[in-house]
C-alpha cells in the first residue's frame, strides 16, 4: 500500500521548543501524524502522512462506549553519528497486532506498520531531540470509530500514530523511586485482557496511582487479582528483583504485559552469566528477602524510563528500604547498556539497533 504524504503549511506547524532540558514527558508534539482506515469491506487503506490535527470522531464511535482502543509505546534516538534509530520496533509491532487480536481488532502488516513509522519520523525529523537522554517518542493507537451502540466487534477503525520529543519520564530521573503496594486494588485478573496493551488496563491503574502520589509514592507495585499476594507488575513496567544472585522477574502468564524492555533485561543478563528466573514471586518473599539482606536490587523496566532503580516499598503501613535507597550496580549496567545501545553508542550484539535514517 502506497502512503501519501502532505507537508504541513508553515503556519499551520506546532511550535518547536528551544530548551531541550524542559521537555517533559508527552506534551509537546510534532508537525506531522500517520492515518489509516480500516473496514469490513475494504480492510485497510487511506494511509497518509498529514498535519497534526484533532480527530472527528462520531459520539457514537464504539471506542467511547465498550474501550475497544489500544496502543503502543516505541523512541526514536538520535545517534552521535547523525543517524536516527528505532529499538527492536517489530517487537512492539507484534505486540500491538497481539493485543489487537485479544480486542478482536484488525492487524496490521508489519512492514507497512513499520515504514509508516519511518515515513513519519523523516518529515518530522527535525524534531528529534539530541539532549542527552532524550529522545522522540513514537505511539501508535487503533481505535473502534463505528457508529453504533450495539456490543460486538466493530467493523471501522482508525489506525494512527503521533510523535512526542520526550525527556526522562520521572522527574526525578534515574534515581531510586518509591513504590505503593496495594492489596486492595488489581490491575488485571486471569483471563482477562492484562497482557494486552489496551486503554481499559491504564484506567484500572489510575484511582491506586493516586492514592500512591498522595502518600509520597512514585507508582505502585500490583498484587495478582485472585490471592493478592504475588508480584505482578509496578505501575505501567515491569519488575525484577535481585535476590542474591538471582533476577526474578514475574511470569507471563496472561495478567501482565510482556515488555519489549523486560525482554531485553533478561537477554542481557543471560549474556552476562547471571542467573534469571521468569516465577512467582510473593510479596512476602520480597519483604523477607529484605529483612534477611538478601535484596540486593530491584528495578522496573520499560520503554518510556528503561529502567528505573526502586529504593523503597510501602506496605500494610510500613515503609521498606532497599539497598540502602541507592542505585544497584546490575541496574545501572543495564540502563548503561540498553541506553548506549538505542543510541549506536556501544556494538548491538542482538541485532535489536535498526537505523532509519542516516
Amino acid at each position: 500500500m502506497q502512503i501519501n504524504v502532505i507537508e504541513a503549511a508553515p503556519e499551520k506547524r506546532n511550535k518547536k521548543p528551544q530548551d531541550e532540558s524542559q521537555l517533559g514527558f508527552g506534551r509537546i508534539f510534532t508537525d506531522h501524524m500517520f492515518t489509516m482506515i480500516w473496514t469490513a469491506q475494504e480492510g485497510w487503506h487511506n494511509a497518509v502522512v498529514e498535519p497534526y490535527h484533532p480527530l472527528s470522531i462520531d459520539p457514537a464511535a464504539m471506542a467511547l462506549h465498550y474501550g475497544q482502543e489500544i496502543f503502543e509505546g516505541m523512541k526514536a534516538y538520535p545517534g552521535r553519528d547523525g543517524g536516527v534509530f528505532l529499538f527492536r520496533p517489530t517487537e512492539n509491532i507484534r505486540r500491538m497486532n497481539a493485543s489487537a487480536q485479544r480486542l478482536c481488532m484488525p492487524q496490521i502488516d508489519e512492514n507497512l506498520f513499520l515504514d509508516a513509522i519511518k515515513s513519519l519520523i523523516r518529515i518530522d525529523k527535525d524534531w528529534i531531540p539530541h539532549a542527552e537522554g532524550a529522545s522522540l517518542y513514537i505511539r501508535p493507537t487503533m481505535i473502534a470509530t463505528e457508529k453504533a451502540l450495539g456490543v460486538h466487534p466493530a467493523n471501522e477503525y482508525l489506525f494512527f500514530i503521533i510523535l512526542s520529543p520526550v525527556g526522562a519520564y520521572y522527574a526525578e530521573g534515574f534515581s531510586p523511586t518509591k513504590i505503593y503496594v496495594t492489596e486492595e486494588y488489581t490491575r488485571s485478573a486471569p483471563g482477562g485482557i492484562g497482557a494486552a496493551k489496551a486503554a481499559g488496563n491504564y484506567a484500572a491503574s489510575l484511582y491506586a496511582g493516586e492514592i500512591a502520589k498522595k502518600m509520597g509514592y512514585t507508582q505502585v507495585l500490583w498484587l495478582d487479582a485472585v490471592e493478592r499476594k504475588y508480584v505482578e507488575e509496578v505501575g505501567t513496567s515491569n519488575i525484577f528483583f535481585l535476590i542474591e544472585d538471582e533476577l526474578i522477574t514475574p511470569p507471563l502468564a496472561g495478567t501482565i504485559l510482556p515488555g519489549v524492555t523486560r525482554n531485553s533485561v533478561l537477554r542481557l543478563a543471560e549474556k552476562w552469566g547471571i542467573k534469571t528466573s521468569e516465577r512467582r514471586l510473593s510479596i512476602d518473599e520480597v519483604l523477607q528477602a529484605i529483612h534477611d539482606g538478601r535484596l540486593k536490587e530491584a528495578f522496573a523496566s520499560g520503554t518510556a524510563a528503561v529502567v528505573s532503580p526502586i529504593g523503597w516499598l510501602y506496605h500494610r503501613q510500613k515503609e521498606y528500604t532497599i539497598a540502602g535507597g541507592k542505585i544497584g550496580s546490575l541496574t545501572r549496567r543495564l540502563y548503561d547498556e540498553i541506553l548506549q545501545i538505542q543510541y549506536g553508542i556501544k556494538e548491538d550484539p542482538f541485532g535489536w539497533r535498526v537505523k532509519i535514517l542516516n
